[in-house]
Formats: C-alpha cells, sequence, structure tokens
C-alpha cells in the first residue's frame, strides 16, 4: 500500500500543479516577480548610465571633435588651394607674356641678323655684277677685235678670190667703217 500511497501523492500533486497552471502566471507570485524586476531593471538602469552611456557619450563627442577638426581642415585645405591656384594663374599669365617678350626679341635679333645677311650679300651680288659687267666688256672688246680681224682676214680672202688686189689699208679702213655702222 505504500506504493499506491506514493503514486496517488504524486497524481495528487501532479493534478494541483495542473490546476495551477503556469507559475509566472500565479497571482500569489507577483509580488517577488515585481520586486526583482524593479531589482532588474534600476541595476540595468544604473549600469547603463554610469557605464555604458558615458562611454558612448564621450565617443560622440570625440567623433564630432574629429569631424569639427576635419571640417576646419578642410576648409583650411581649401582656402590653401584657391591661393595656389590664383599663385598657379598669375605664374602662368607671367611666364606666358615674359614668353611673348623672349619670342620678340628673338625675332627682332633673327631679323636684324637677316637684314645685315642680306646687306652683305646685296653688297657681294652688286661687286660680282660689277666685276662680270667689267669681264663682259672685255670680253665684248676681245670680241669685237676678233671680229674684226676675221672680217679683214675674210675681205682679204674674198678679194683674192675675186681676182682683185686691196691692200691691207684700204680693207682695215672698209671693215672699221662697216663695223661702226
Amino acid at each position: 500500500m505504500a506504493t499506491t500511497t506514493t503514486t496517488e501523492a504524486a497524481v495528487t500533486g501532479a493534478h494541483e500543479t495542473a490546476k495551477a497552471g503556469m507559475p509566472q502566471l500565479e497571482f500569489s507570485h507577483f509580488p517577488n516577480q515585481i520586486f526583482w524586476l524593479v531589482v532588474t531593471l534600476l541595476v540595468i538602469f544604473l549600469a547603463l548610465k554610469l557605464i555604458a552611456l558615458p562611454r558612448i557619450g564621450g565617443t560622440l563627442a570625440t567623433r564630432r571633435g574629429t569631424i569639427t577638426n576635419d571640417l576646419a581642415a578642410a576648409e583650411e585645405l581649401k582656402l590653401k588651394v584657391v591661393a595656389a591656384e590664383k599663385a598657379y594663374a598669375d605664374a602662368l599669365t607671367s611666364a606666358r607674356a615674359e614668353a611673348g617678350k623672349i619670342a620678340a626679341a628673338a625675332k627682332a635679333d633673327i631679323q636684324a641678323d637677316l637684314n645685315k645677311a642680306i646687306a652683305k650679300a646685296d653688297a657681294q651680288i652688286a661687286a660680282k655684277a660689277t666685276e662680270s659687267a667689267g669681264r663682259i666688256d672685255e670680253i665684248r672688246a676681245g670680241a669685237q677685235e676678233a671680229i674684226a680681224e676675221v672680217a679683214k682676214d675674210t675681205a682679204k680672202e674674198l678679194v683674192a678670190a675675186l681676182g682683185g688686189k686691196a691692200d691691207a689699208r684700204t680693207i682695215t679702213a672698209a671693215v672699221t667703217a662697216r663695223l661702226k655702222g
């Protein structure tokens, strides 16, 4: 019978537990559960307030400061870039002006050298032309003399071939008169 009592007690305890339902929903346990809920929430609140939130706030402040410093540095660099661009543009403008001056000076030097070379070449050409004209006059005079000699010789031979007799003085006079015009 002892075993039946034990089994009956076990079955009765199981029925009581089944009647009670879930222990969390048992009204007799509510004050205890509410107390531990409040204690747990206070511990979580204090942990957040004293440990987590100050760290998060510090991190946010650090990030805010870093962002502010980066923005200030970016603005400063932007001003430097604008100044550098202006300096570059000014340097480029002055370099172009200087290049124009150098090109104009070089062009003037080249033109002066060219004018000197042209004047020298003109002088040489004029000297050669004068020299050539003198030679041409010499050749012309020599040709005139050669023509006169050939004409005299030809006239003598023609007169002799035709059966006449002419002296050298008459032939020279006739050839000279004819050559003069």
